[in-house]
């Protein structure tokens, strides 16, 4: 293991569009640049191509698609690595069994309001499912379960991604996850 961090999943959950991705790719850049060699990046759309394929978009088949997410998240986490999760994971119940399971855990709720994600769709989504064209569509006609005691709230629609991305490597440092900058030795927390 490296001397300047240890393992950790940053659970990013928030609604489609939020700037989950885009956060965690930002987080992801800047944990390289301070020499953690030991991440994996976790996306929700990329896994539903290929460890959950053939999910569809059930509570059932959600909860499925979560669970696959954290057991992952959880073998690589128990091994050192940084484990960097960005999924909607809409209900509480599938977080907090994540959380009980891997232990090293940060849930960071990717904040945006419904119009501000529905503005960034580029597919169009968010206008079918307000439409009532498309059915089963997170935070629209289906739900979304804010969380209710995320280790930390990313404002997307006021704040920066790369400030964004800056308080997250600050709660790693804060928490004992990553060495702060300078630090000649880290101290496992």
């Amino acid at each position: 293991m490296s001397s300047n961090y240890k393992g950790v999943t940053l659970w990013f959950t928030g609604l489609s569009q939020s700037g989950k991705t885009t956060t965690a790719q930002l987080v992801a850049q800047k944990l390289r640049e301070r020499g953690v060699d030991r991440m994996e990046n976790l996306d929700g759309d990329v896994m539903r191509m290929g460890l959950c394929k053939g999910l569809g978009f059930t509570k059932e088949d959600r909860d499925e698609n979560i669970r696959r997410f954290y057991l992952v998240a959880q073998l690589l986490t128990r091994n050192d690595v940084v484990t960097i999760v960005s999924a909607i994971s809409p209900y509480q119940e599938a977080r907090d069994t994540a959380r009980a399971l891997i232990g090293d855990f940060a849930e960071i709720h990717v904040k945006a309001p419904l119009q501000v994600c529905a503005d960034r769709d580029t597919k169009g989504l968010y206008a079918k499912a307000m439409s009532g064209e498309l059915q089963g569509f997170t935070g629209v006609n289906d739900p979304y379960e804010e969380p209710v005691n995320p280790e930390l709230v990313l404002d997307t629609e006021n704040v920066s991604p790369d400030d964004n991305a800056d308080r997250v490597l600050a709660w790693m440092e804060a928490k004992g996850y990553l060495a702060p900058v300078g630090a000649t030795e880290f101290a496992n927390a």
